[in-house]
Order: C-alpha cells, then structure tokens, then sequence
C-alpha cells in the first residue's frame, strides 16, 4: 500500500512538474517548481495545487455562457464613451497599447479629487453612499467587522432600506475574518453580497493564490472612487502597530467612472452569474475636463497588463518618475525600464515604507534598491508609518492611483485596477501631496545598505530569491 502511495505521488509530481514547465509564466519560477516537484512530490504536489499556477481558469468559459448579454453591455459603454463629446479636447497621447490591453481609452469631462487618508477617502465615500438614489456597487479586498466596517455597513443598510439597490463584493482571503452575521444584516435589508468566488471550477477547487485586490465604489454610475484603502479601522490609523496610516484614493465623477463600474461588473458577474441592469449613459462633470481612464489587470488576460502598464509609463517619460512601492519587488523587465529612465537623467525617486506588514517582502525589496541606487535612483524610507499608497507620477501631467502594486503578485496573480489621469493640474496636487511623503521619508544610500551586517545582507539575499514567489 504505501508502494503505490509512492508511486502516485511521484507520478503527480512528474506530470504537475510538466505543467509548471509549460504554463507558469516566469522561467525562474518554472524552474524552481519543476525541482521541487519531481524531487519533493510529498511536500510539493499540495502546495503547487495551491499556490503553483499563475492562469486563473474557466473567466473566458463564464463569459461564453452569456455573450450575447456581456457584448451588448459592452457595446453600449464604448458607443457611449466614444462620443465626440467625450474625446480629449487638447492634444493627449493616445496609449494605443492600454487600449489594446484593456479596451479602454482617455475620455474627457471627468472631475477628479484626490483623497489623501483615511478620513478624507471614507468620509467621501460615505457621503456618496448617502447620495445614491438607484443603485450602490462596493467591491473591497479587505472588510472589518470592526468601527470603519460597520460604518460601510450601516450605509449600505440605510440605502438598502431606502429602495437603491446595494452590491457588495469582498475577496475571500482578504476577508477571511468577516462573519456570518456582518453579511447577514445586510442581505436581510436587501442587499445582495457575494465573495468572489476564486474557487469556482474544477481547476480552480484549491487555488488560493488568485486575489481580488480592487477596491471599487462607484453610486449610480456617475461617480466612482478607486484607490489604496481596503475597509478597517487600521486605514484610519488606528492600529498601534502602523499608524498612522498613510494611503491614497481618488474620486472621479464623470464618464471614467463608467469604465470603473465595467471593471467590477465582470467581477460581479464572475461570482454570481448575474449582470444587473445599471446606467451606462455617461454623466459628464459640471466644472472640468480631466482626461482619464481605468486600467484593470487580471490574471484572465492573455499579457501581464499591470507590468506593462508600468513599463509604459516609465519608458514614456521624459523629465519625472516619482512613485510610492509599499512592496518593491520588480520583475526584469520594470527593472530594466527603471535603468534606462536613469540613464536618460529622468529625476527617479520612489518611496518605500520604514516598516513592513510582509518581512519577507519587505526585505526583498533592498536587494532591489542595491541593484538601482548606484544608477542616480533615489529611494526614501517613509517614517511616520506605514506607506500603503499605489501612486505614481509621470513628468508634469501623467498621474497613476489605483491598487496594483509593484511585485510579482499585482502583475502576474492579483485582479487589479488603476487610474490614470492626465492633468497637469491634478498633477500639480500630486506633486504637492509626494513632495509632503519624501519630508517625512529618510533617503537609503547605497554606502549604508552595504555597511549592514552580513547576516541582514544575507536575509534579503534570500528573500530576493523567493521574490518571483512572493
């Protein structure tokens, strides 16, 4: 009997090294999955079923079941957005490549306020839960039953009660500590809550590895909010340990924030295999004309969008790159259009958090900050507390906000979203805010890295060579 046990688990390696070999997308990774399972089946198999495979399955078998419905949606939001109302009333680049990637495109008549912390973010978004007259979508990675929770939760309630239709979507992992009884009180005042299901699929049955990690609010199709914050009272800075907190969202009114709700839609129908009927008509701002648009990235999507996203804006630039990275852990080909901003004297600066909630993610990252410091990169160490903010800002008019971040995770594994916004006066609030990060923030000079003991040098050695797994 424990023969024959043997032999299956080898056999399940074998064949599972064969799969790693041939579908999982970074050659290091392939390698490093390969060994162990044709070397450690006992140890391995199990884990690969769980963490191993970077394609989340059975999202195009989902959308085939329905087509007819999903084109139509579809169809009516570019209709609508394509309107020469809608297109960028001064010269704007085209990001021909996004648009391929993602089907969207900069449209104009948006307004776009930038949130910074907390208290402004959720303060701003409960108020435009309050003002809901037909339906809420909310969609967070991460929900607490604790004070901020069941703020959000009495919101949705109040309007749920009020007849506007409330759709509430959270990640399972992410919020793996929710109870029972938090989504009971919501679904018995008629609103309709889902996780998202990764789970969902023969091949699916056991990946936890794939994660929802957007954050989404957008009321009645005409304003939206995006950004860094997941719903806890540690994004007030009330957690000892971190605070305070220092995160980024944005408020977009306007026709992007059709774009956002198309984001969470296909999430939304991915879960429950419903497309509720929303407004598709776009509303555009009173008093602006920001140009933006809405990048999502999934590992359903053929190329790795957020990592292109990045290596776009980083090769598009030509004077400033300045961005936040709570996890730095950048693949070769970011790596490689970081270097080459460099060398092109492009002012590269990027902050990283003085403390980290991952050790092994945290220390990764000076591996990284070893290899780009000596090109004229700057890296700073926010002090005060713990850096969570995605944010980038490109020369004086491109400016990124959103939840991917910079690691294998948000590029390869992670459902993502991101704003762009091309404005140089938003920009200008952008420039303020960072320039407020890097007066809190220590510089990291290579010399002193190189200073520190040998064993804290061999620790991030040994985290860099986990980091295609992190």
């Amino acid at each position: 009997m424990l023969s024959v046990f043997v032999f299956v688990f080898y056999a399940l390696g074998i064949g599972s090294a064969i799969e790693a070999v041939m579908t999982v997308r970074t050659s290091q990774g392939a390698v490093a999955w390969a060994v162990a399972l044709v070397s450690f089946p006992f140890l391995s198999v199990p884990a690969y079923w769980v963490f191993g495979r970077s394609k989340f399955e059975g999202f195009l078998e989902a959308y085939e079941a329905n087509k007819a419905e999903i084109d139509s949606v579809v169809n009516e939001m570019h209709q609508n957005l394509n309107t020469d109302a809608l297109q960028p009333s001064r010269p704007a680049p085209a990001y021909d490549a996004i648009r391929a990637l993602t089907g969207h495109r900069l449209v104009g008549r948006n307004d776009v306020e930038l949130l910074i912390n907390g208290e402004r973010t959720f303060d701003s978004i409960l108020a435009g839960i309050a003002a809901a007259s037909d339906y809420v979508l909310v969609q967070f990675y991460m929900i607490h039953d604790d004070g901020l929770g069941r703020r959000l939760q009495n919101a949705l309630i109040e309007r749920a009660k009020a007849g506007v239709r409330v759709f509430l979507l959270y990640d399972e992992v992410g919020s793996s500590g929710l109870p029972a009884s938090y989504i009971a009180r919501l679904t018995d005042a008629g609103a309709e809550v889902s996780s998202f299901r990764p789970t969902q699929g023969f091949r699916n049955r056991f990946q936890i590895n794939f994660r929802n990690h957007r954050k989404i609010v957008v009321v009645d199709g005409e304003i939206g909010w995006v950004g860094g914050h997941n719903v806890g009272d540690e994004y007030l800075g009330l957690d000892a340990d971190f605070s305070p907190w220092r995160d980024t969202h944005v408020r977009i009114e306007g026709p992007a924030a059709i774009q956002l709700q198309s984001v969470m839609l296909s999430d939304w129908y991915w879960a429950t295999r419903t497309l509720p009927e929303l407004n598709w008509q776009p509303e555009p701002a009173d008093d602006n004309d920001m140009l933006a648009m809405i990048i999502p990235s999934a590992p359903t999507q053929k190329l790795e969008t957020a990592g292109l996203m990045y290596v776009l804006a980083l090769n598009e630039a030509k004077k400033r790159i300045w961005l936040t990275a709570p996890y730095f852990v950048p693949d070769e080909a970011v790596m490689k259009a970081l270097e080459l901003a460099a060398l092109r004297g492009v002012d590269v600066r990027i902050i990283l958090p003085g403390k980290g909630d991952s050790m092994l993610v945290f220390l990764a990252a000076y591996h990284y900050v070893a290899r780009l410091a000596n090109l004229g990169i700057r890296f700073y160490e926010y002090v005060p507390g713990f850096l969570h903010e995605k944010v980038a800002l490109i020369d004086d008019d491109t400016s990124l906000v959103g939840t991917a971040n910079f690691d294998n995770r948000s590029f390869r594994l992670n459902f993502e979203v991101t704003a762009m916004v091309y404005d140089a006066a938003f920009a200008k609030k952008m420039e303020k805010m960072l320039r407020a990060d890097f007066k809190h923030s220590r510089q990291l000079v290579a010399e002193d890295l190189d200073k520190r003991s040998f064993w804290w040098r061999l620790k991030v050695s040994v985290a860099a060579l986990a980091s295609p797994a992190l």
